[in-house]
């Protein structure tokens, strides 16, 4: 049998600790810091379905991971759409463990009616011509479309020929590849409407929530350009749409003023972490918060959106 490894983290949180341990969870007392986002559910016969798409396997739980949370244990099915495929220029180890990290805080971020799914279902979907990996948890669908990771710049890496969605937004390039070679889309309109799929395939008695980082420079400026496309590319899908659209801040999160409650802070922490233990498990060089330790402890304090109305009503 191999040897469970013990985890351990402390996060140094506006003076408290949040101290992680094997099967351990403390919590100190957390300043008030502004009121808990508050979220309104709209009742409808149809089951409310979330999407968030994002750029990187850690973006939703880092942006938004609380209300992730709250709107799935509200009983709401949800599509994670992650872009890229994050690799950061490295080779496909990393990428795949990132895969997999993220499938263990969408567990996390279900909670007990994770038990019933203690088997991950995954396999490969056709969406629009396209190869995509599909992977299913409870209530929950996550594709991988494995795209190359931008760099934060939106240069892109010399592993994968600069390839990047700014790029490619861009028409700096024509096209652009998924990292393993499973999938081309040819331009922007064929990524859009791949991801179309991947948001309504053709349901239109759900109602539908699209969430993704803010695109608007002056709401979230200073974030990642794979965080920007993936706000573009939902903006640029949302004419003739039914869907409801929030928007998140990005990197300048931990600029603004604390706003999450302490249950919410602890929340937003443990799928995060669930998340990193992951990574850690396979090298202990991969861990994300030990790369930022104070920017990664801000974030759990904040969740920052704003609505944009459906476009029906426009």
């Amino acid at each position: 049998m191999q040897r469970a490894h013990l985890f351990r983290m402390t996060l140094v949180i506006r003076g408290r600790l949040l101290v992680f341990g094997a099967g351990l969870l403390q919590l100190g007392v957390l300043g008030s810091g502004g009121s808990s986002l508050s979220v309104r559910y709209t009742s409808n016969t149809a089951t409310p379905h979330d999407v968030f798409v994002v750029a990187h396997e850690d973006d939703w739980q880092l942006f938004m991971g609380d209300v992730v949370a709250k709107r799935i244990k509200a009983g709401h099915s949800a599509t994670f759409v992650y872009l890229t495929a994050g690799d950061d220029g490295r080779d496909s180890l990393y990428w795949q463990t990132r895969e997999r990290a993220a499938l263990q805080s969408t567990r996390a971020a279900i909670g007990p009616a994770a038990a019933d799914s203690n088997a991950i279902s995954c396999s490969t979907m056709e969406i629009s011509e396209h190869p995509i990996r599909k992977c299913v948890i409870a209530n929950t669908e996550s594709y991988f479309m494995r795209l190359p990771d931008g760099k934060r710049n939106g240069a892109g890496f010399a592993r994968h020929d600069y390839q990047s969605l700014r790029r490619l937004r861009g028409k700096k390039i024509g096209i652009i590849a998924a990292v393993d070679g499973s999938a081309i889309y040819h331009g922007w309109q064929d990524l859009k409407a791949t991801v179309s799929n991947l948001i309504s395939p053709g349901s239109a008695s759900a109602e539908i929530v699209v969430h993704a980082n803010d695109p608007s420079v002056p709401a979230n400026p200073h974030d990642h350009f794979d965080h920007r496309m993936a706000g573009l590319l939902v903006n640029d899908l949302r004419n003739g749409q039914k869907w409801n659209t929030e928007y998140y801040v990005g990197y300048a999160l931990a600029t603004r003023a604390a706003n999450r409650s302490a249950d919410d802070a602890r929340e937003k922490t443990a799928i995060f972490l669930a998340y990193d233990k992951e990574m850690i498990r396979v090298n202990k060089a991969w861990s994300a918060y030990a790369e930022h330790p104070a920017f990664y402890s801000e974030c759990m304090l904040r969740t920052y959106a704003r609505k944009a109305r459906a476009s029906r009503s426009r």
